[in-house]
C-alpha cells in the first residue's frame, strides 16, 4: 500500500477491494486520506461504490471506516471472551512447543560442536528457538551451581 501511495499521481485514483483491507482504525485511514488528498488521488472502495472524489463520498467513507474500526474492535473483544472461557473449561492450551520438546536433541547437537544454524536446519526449527533453548539449560545449569 505504501509503494502505490508513492507511486500515486494528482488525478490517479486507488482502489481497494474493501474497506478493512486499507487500514486497522479511522486513524490510520484518516491520515491516508489526507496523505491520498493531498497529493489530488481519489481513493475508491469497492465493495461498496464508495468514492472520496466527491464530498459525500468522503463523509461516507468516513463513517463507514468509523464502524468498520468498532467491528473489528468487538471481533477482538470477542474472541479473548472465547479463549479465556476454553481455557477456563482447559479445552484451549495453545500450540505445543515444538523447541522444547527438542531441548534434549539441541543439547546433544550443540555439544558435538554443531553450529546453531545447522542445529535449527537439521531438528526444523529457528535459530532463535535454538539460542533460547541453549540459554535456558545454560540459565537452569547455573542455577544448580548455586
Amino acid at each position: 500500500m505504501e509503494a502505490a501511495i508513492e507511486f500515486s499521481r494528482e488525478g490517479d485514483v486507488i482502489a481497494v477491494t474493501d474497506l478493512s483491507r486499507l487500514a486497522r482504525s479511522v486513524a490510520d485511514f484518516i491520515t491516508i486520506q489526507n496523505r491520498l488528498s493531498a497529493k489530488g488521488v481519489g481513493l475508491r472502495v469497492l465493495n461498496i461504490g464508495m468514492d472520496t472524489s466527491t464530498p459525500t463520498g468522503k463523509l461516507m467513507l468516513n463513517v463507514l471506516a468509523s464502524v468498520s474500526q468498532f467491528e473489528r474492535e468487538i471481533m477482538l473483544e470477542r474472541q479473548k471472551e472465547g479463549v479465556a472461557k476454553a481455557k477456563a473449561a482447559g479445552r484451549y492450551k495453545g500450540r505445543k512447543p515444538t523447541a522444547r520438546s527438542k531441548a534434549d536433541r539441541i543439547s546433544v547437537l550443540a555439544g558435538q560442536g554443531l553450529s546453531k544454524a545447522k542445529i535449527a536446519g537439521e531438528l526444523g526449527i529457528s535459530q532463535r528457538s535454538v539460542f533460547r533453548v541453549l540459554a535456558q539449560s545454560a540459565n537452569s545449569a547455573q542455577q544448580g551451581l548455586k
